[in-house]
This record gives structure tokens, C-alpha cells and sequence, in this order.
């Protein structure tokens, strides 16, 4: 197989992968699936994300360095450490993988009689009402961390996530713990954005679950395509401008 389709094929498994992982233990184990007694909590849907984006790592980091993320691919390309012809194969891969992943958890939650992922959400992004802060007062939703704020946290976070990702390619980075770090990286962002937007940084894993929401989540999904990538534009040029050329 050529280069091209390695690395279409890769990303869209890497990323399936972290669909299944992250959304898929959000939606499978929490709240209705799991019961109050049962669910996993922020902590368990952080860790499902670390998780999966280390095991992804490993597992494909070799054939396309695991981006399995557009803002990474983007922010890997401004600082030449992703080729312009390769970005549109990461790109393809990622979000068709992304919306096969989601799809695996839809056909398993809608087997459940009366489950709807119009009304549970389906793991999908949002600000506002549709922030996860949200609360439901009196037939009205009010309390939800609003679009400016949203902005601020998917621009913020993905740019320290990239800035972590492009650091471990200089080459002092030891071999080896690439998918350690930034698997403990992403915990870390879901552990700190989960109660306020569902945390994107990563514009596949938002447009895998705004397919199946259908919603509110498509009419808000262009926040979590625009601003992670803005972020990771930031993260990688602020990198850039930080580091030795020597160490590049």
C-alpha cells in the first residue's frame, strides 16, 4: 500500500479508536447505561481519552505519527513537521474514522429500547444550554458556560495540547514515552473542559458525534472545528519560536 493510504488508513483506525474510547465510555458508562451507582464519572471518561489516544499511539505511531486530531495535523504542518501534499489523507482519515467510531457506539446504545441520541446528547459539544454546566430550572435550561468562554477553553487547551505533541519530536525527546506524555496530556485537558463543553480540542471527535446527535450539536459544531485549530496553530508556532533550532 503507498504512503498515502498508510496514513489515511492509520489515522482513520487511530481515531476510531479514540471515538470508541473517549465518547463511547461517556455514553456507555455514564448516566442512564451505567446508573448513578455504576458510572465512571468525569475521571473515567478522561482516563477513556487518555487511554485510547495512548494505545492509538502505539499502535499506529510508527506508520503516521498519530495525529488522529485535524488541529495536531494543522499545527504539525505550519512548523513543517507534517508534509502539505500527506495533509489531506490525515485529514480524510480522521474524520471518516472518527464518524465510523461514533457509529459503532450508536448502533450499540440504540439497541436499548427508548434510547435517543437526539435527547442524550450523544457525547456532543456544545455551550449554553448545551454546556454540560447547564442546569434545568423551572422548564428552562440556564447556567451553562456561554460561546466566549467556549471559545477561550477550545483555543487555550488545544494549544498547550499541541505544544506538548510538537515537543515530543525534538530530538531530545526520550523514545519511547511520545504516547505516555500526551496521553496523560489529553486526561489532563478532559479532567480540567469536560463540565464545560464536553471537551473538543479535536475537530473529528466533535463532527463523529454531531452526526449522530443531529441537532443542536450541528448548528454549534463550527466552534469545535474553528478555534481547536486555531489553538493548535498557536501551540505549534508558540513551540517553534521556543525551542533550539538544534533541538527541531
Amino acid at each position: 500500500m503507498q504512503e498515502r493510504g498508510r496514513i489515511a488508513l492509520a489515522e482513520g483506525l487511530g481515531t476510531m479508536i479514540l471515538v470508541v474510547g473517549g465518547p463511547g465510555t461517556a455514553i456507555l458508562a455514564t448516566g442512564t447505561f451505567a446508573g448513578p451507582k455504576s458510572t465512571v464519572g468525569i475521571l473515567g471518561v478522561a482516563l477513556a481519552f487518555g487511554l485510547s489516544l495512548l494505545c492509538a499511539a502505539y499502535a499506529i505511531g510508527s506508520i503516521s505519527g498519530c495525529h488522529i486530531n485535524p488541529a495536531v495535523t494543522i499545527g504539525l504542518w505550519a512548523i513543517k513537521k507534517t508534509e502539505t501534499a500527506l495533509v489531506p489523507f490525515y485529514l480524510v482519515g480522521q474524520v471518516i474514522g472518527g464518524i465510523v467510531g461514533a457509529g459503532i457506539i450508536f448502533v450499540i446504545a440504540n439497541s436499548i429500547s427508548g434510547f435517543s441520541a437526539k435527547a442524550s446528547g450523544f457525547a456532543a459539544n456544545g455551550y449554553g444550554a448545551h454546556s454540560p454546566s447547564a442546569i434545568a430550572r423551572g422548564g428552562a435550561v440556564a447556567g451553562g458556560f456561554d460561546l466566549g468562554v467556549v471559545i477561550l477553553v477550545e483555543v487555550v487547551f488545544t494549544a498547550l495540547f499541541v505544544f506538548v505533541i510538537a515537543s515530543t519530536s525534538r530530538g531530545s525527546m526520550t523514545v519511547g514515552f511520545t504516547g505516555l506524555t500526551i496521553g496523560l496530556m489529553l486526561t489532563l485537558i478532559h479532567l480540567i473542559t469536560i463540565p464545560i463543553d464536553n471537551t473538543s480540542v479535536n475537530p473529528a471527535r466533535s463532527i463523529a458525534t454531531a452526526v449522530f446527535q443531529r441537532s443542536w450539536a450541528l448548528e454549534q459544531l463550527w466552534v469545535f472545528i474553528v478555534f481547536p485549530i486555531i489553538g493548535g496553530l498557536l501551540g505549534a508556532l508558540v513551540w517553534k519560536a521556543l525551542v533550539p533550532a538544534s533541538d527541531l
